[in-house]
């Protein structure tokens, strides 16, 4: 595993956005980045998956800078404002810090952005499976963005490969009084062309609630969370 230096010749090249910002207020506001899967937090188990990034960003609350840090991945933390205003926030605020990391290293933004939500614990087979279709896509004006594709034919906005021209195009496109706060992720990706691919069953399975967690063997990293209940058959 590489980590996070960049691509390697051949590779699609990339950035990575990591939305780790959410109230969780269906887990009684633990947070989701820092429940575990098989010894890792969900939020590590993010960065693994994006670690061949040329740069990532995490968009969450400064209590995350310790598990930033232990992922050992080099990665900006950043915070959409206000706090808890919703993903399309976040993403504008982990893009903008991109951007300028780009600009202070006096280099152009690459092809791809990779978006993910924290709380999905076997998110790298479906990030695979989408650099794995963009490797694949022939250079032509204007190609679309690769959305994922789960098992029950649901599109995930938030485990999707975009064209960063795109996405900054849609970041920079919203004009109305609050900004990007509260802004659903539907209405950022409006005017985003892209097509969908189909990922592994369950690579995109997310942690809403205890029984999710429970369903996926996700449990509490932090001491003194109550231990996740069992859930019934």
């Amino acid at each position: 595993m590489r980590s996070g230096t960049g691509p390697a010749a051949g590779d699609t090249a990339y950035q990575a956005i990591i939305l780790a910002g959410g109230r969780s207020s269906r887990l009684g506001g633990t947070p989701k980045a820092l429940l575990e899967s098989s010894g890792r937090t969900l939020l590590a188990v993010a960065l693994e998956a994006a670690s061949g990034a040329r740069a990532c960003a995490v968009a969450g609350p400064p209590e995350l800078s310790a598990a930033v840090e232990a992922a050992g991945v080099p990665t900006l933390l950043v915070r959409e404002e206000p706090p808890f205003s919703g993903p399309a926030a976040a993403v504008a605020a982990a893009w903008s810090a991109l951007v300028l990391k780009d600009k202070e290293a006096g280099r152009p933004q690459p092809e791809w952005t990779l978006v993910l939500a924290c709380d999905m614990p076997f998110i790298a087979q479906a990030v695979a499976a989408l650099l794995a279709e963009a490797r694949s896509v022939q250079i032509h004006p204007l190609p679309p963005s690769l959305l994922s594709l789960d098992e029950t034919g649901r599109e995930q906005p938030l485990a999707a490969l975009y064209r960063t021209e795109a996405l900054a195009s849609a970041v920079g496109s919203i004009d109305r009084p609050d900004g990007l706060e509260n802004l659903s992720m539907k209405r950022l990706l409006a005017r985003v062309q892209w097509r969908n691919v189909a990922v592994p069953p369950n690579s995109t399975a997310d942690i809403d609630t205890w029984e999710d967690a429970g369903r996926w063997s996700v449990k509490p990293g932090i001491a003194g969370i109550p231990d996740v209940p069992a859930t019934e058959n």
